[in-house]
């Protein structure tokens, strides 16, 4: 009976070691996510109308039934001042081969196609658009997932700003990623609480070597209160004067965003 006794304190004692050891393991890395950021130009407000329906009845419910979530669509607060006029379709991505596969999966999807006739079907003399560009994204190292920001106010005041940092070689622009990452800019972000979206290197389009990133905030004095808090920040006064990431930046991109009523975030 004693022997028993022993081997059930000798089993329960290994299998605690073994539990202790388990919950010592680092988590799963978690692998990081890919973008495709479609941009859409036009100039009339019949476009837009053609635009608003196709996205709202058509692609983002067939990007649903796929699986897909946090589909975001913007427009650009300048549309009201310019001719050429954006909108921005934010999709995620789990791997590159969802380019592909989500194109045809949307072919074979009846109901995507009936309710998208008027945009794929449009006139050639009188189109839906002016032009389109994607651009694919993988997420950072140190920021393998987007995040749904959190907002409260209405979708009409918000400020989603999309920034593009283009660097004169591979090097610098390496060097401003590795300033994103291991020298944390993201957490300077995140302290200052700038509601960030994504954070990505772009491996695919017409500004490379470029990294985007797209931070959010209740309106454009929330925005500008912000960006002011970070450019007086001890943190960031360090991280920029640092003589590792000097002349990382060549060029830089700024684009003021606000959601649709039917976007995701």
């Amino acid at each position: 009976m004693k022997t028993l006794t022993r081997s059930t304190l000798l089993a329960f004692a290994l299998v605690s070691i073994v539990i202790v050891l388990l919950s010592w393991q680092k988590p799963a890395k978690k692998e990081r996510e890919f973008y495709q950021l479609n941009v859409f130009h036009f100039n009339t407000t019949a476009q837009e109308k053609v635009l608003d329906n196709y996205f709202q009845n058509a692609l983002v419910p067939a990007l649903h039934k796929m699986g897909i979530k946090n589909v975001g669509v913007f427009k650009s607060w300048a549309n009201d001042t310019t001719t050429d006029k954006l909108m921005y379709v934010f999709i995620p991505l789990h791997s590159l081969n969802d380019l592909a596969k989500n194109r045809e999966e949307l072919k074979k999807d009846e109901a995507y196609t009936t309710a998208a006739a008027d945009f794929l079907n449009a006139d050639p003399k009188n189109p839906a658009y002016t032009r389109t560009e994607t651009i694919v994204l993988r997420a950072f190292p140190l920021a393998p997932e987007m995040h749904l920001p959190s907002l409260q106010g209405p979708k009409r005041n918000r400020v989603y700003e999309l920034r593009s940092y283009e660097s004169a070689t591979q090097q610098k622009f390496e060097s401003k990623v590795k300033m994103f990452n291991q020298g944390d800019e993201i957490g300077l972000f995140k302290r200052l609480n700038f509601n960030a979206v994504f954070y990505s290197e772009v491996i695919a389009g017409s500004k490379m070597p470029n990294l985007m990133y797209m931070t959010s905030f209740e309106n454009r004095q929330d925005r500008d209160a912000h960006w002011k808090t970070f450019g007086s920040d001890s943190v960031w006064k360090r991280l920029s004067g640092s003589p590792e990431y000097q002349g990382n930046v060549s060029h830089i991109d700024i684009n003021f965003l606000y959601p649709t009523d039917y976007s995701d975030f």
